[in-house]
């Protein structure tokens, strides 16, 4: 209803994922909105299958969660932008006709985050800082997707010793000494994202 009051905007409205591939072969659309958490499937998977189909489709991830501990995920999978659902009526429609031109809008925090090559994570005390690299940030996704390490090691590229060595040096960075224990330090420090987006 916000979108369809702007004259030049019209709405097609999918609520089954499973519909979704079928639709946009079947129409062209300026831009999509998709939800980060739906039955079914989630907006970053839903993300990677239309991209099969529609390669230079815009996506737009609308979300009432924290993006953050989502951002480089999101940015893999080849989102386009990003919306909050507290936005105004003005910055929805601002977000989607900046999409439709191929411009993006991103939160100020997203972008600085953008330029970091790592993730820096403040402990509980202001001397301790843990500094996560992007590969360990990757090895901790495929942690929390319940992977074995020959999976791991598949998906990663590298070789079981050298995970097996990262996986010592991600434990001894976060003291903990197992892959729970690791999964569950990450998600209290915010570097995992705490609802299951898998």
């Amino acid at each position: 209803m916000l979108i369809e009051s702007e004259p030049d905007m019209h709405v097609t409205i999918e609520t089954d994922v499973f519909c979704v591939p079928d639709l946009v072969r079947l129409k062209k659309f300026d831009v999509m909105l998709l939800d980060l958490y739906m039955p079914n499937m989630n907006g970053v998977d839903l993300t990677r299958k239309i991209l099969d189909y529609v390669p230079d489709a815009v996506i737009l991830i609308y979300s009432g969660f924290e993006i953050a501990p989502h951002f480089n995920l999101l940015m893999e999978a080849g989102v386009s932008g990003f919306i909050a659902k507290t936005s105004t009526r003005d910055q929805l429609i601002q977000a989607i006709r900046c999409a439709a031109r191929k411009e993006a809008i991103v939160p100020m925090q997203l972008l600085k985050q953008l330029r970091r090559q790592e993730i820096v994570v403040q402990g509980e005390t202001d001397h301790e800082k843990t500094t996560i690299t992007q590969e360990e940030d990757r090895l901790l996704r495929e942690l929390a997707k319940g992977k074995s390490n020959k999976e791991i090691s598949k998906t990663l590229m590298i070789s079981q010793r050298s995970l097996e060595y990262s996986l010592t040096e991600l434990f001894q960075k976060l003291h903990v000494s197992s892959r729970v224990e690791v999964i569950k330090k990450a998600k209290s420090l915010g570097i995992l994202p705490t609802e299951d987006l898998y």
